[in-house]
């Protein structure tokens, strides 16, 4: 409660010392033809005015500007400190980066180097295949061929076989007339008797 009361009369005194100059201003005016601005008194008035606006503005800025330029300079300092950290934090991801890249760029040759001995390696598998499949197909033609060889010549022979048989049918028929015929048919049956005895 004293601590409001303290509050409240330090509030009041520069309101009370305005209203004290305030109703002297028209007393002294009323002294003699002179203004009073040109007076002593107005001097006095005028330095005191002067001391106690700047006064209170010295009395403002010492009580307010402390507070006011501590808590900007903390947010300053802060923003600093931030931003340090920041930077430093970019600096480190900037190195980590050109460390990524150098590295990138070491693995890319790598995987150059091995995707052309990949490739040289798949080349030389598909080629070896290639003269396998070539080998089995020539081994499977040669095989075709001998099996077409030999039903050609055994069709050859069938063929031939036949053909004997109807030329020698036809030189048969030719050649051999009944009489014939009974000649060789008794010859046989005389060949049979022989051989039962």
């Amino acid at each position: 409660m004293q601590r409001f009361v303290t509050i409240r009369f330090r509030r009041f005194v520069p309101v009370l010392l305005l209203f004290i100059c305030c109703l002297a201003v028209p007393v002294f005016a009323a002294e003699g033809e002179q203004s009073p601005a040109d007076s002593t008194i107005g001097w006095v008035f005028r330095w005191l005015n002067f001391a106690l606006v700047f006064g209170g503005l010295g009395y403002f800025l010492a009580k307010k500007a402390p507070a006011l330029f501590a808590s900007r300079v903390e947010k300053i300092v802060a923003s600093i400190t931030e931003a340090g950290h920041a930077k430093e934090g970019a600096e480190r991801r900037l190195r980590e980066a050109e460390e990524k890249l150098a590295g990138i760029e070491r693995e890319i040759g790598d995987l150059r180097e091995q995707a052309k001995r990949d490739a040289d390696s798949e080349a030389e598998r598909i080629r070896a295949l290639t003269r396998q499949e070539a080998k089995k197909i020539e081994r499977a033609a040669q095989a075709e061929i001998q099996a077409a060889a030999r039903a050609g010549r055994l069709q050859l022979k069938s063929q031939g076989a036949r053909l004997a048989i109807e030329r020698a049918d036809a030189l048969l028929r030719k050649e051999i007339t009944p009489q014939s015929d009974a000649t060789i048919f008794h010859s046989f049956l005389t060949d049979l008797e022989g051989s039962v005895n």
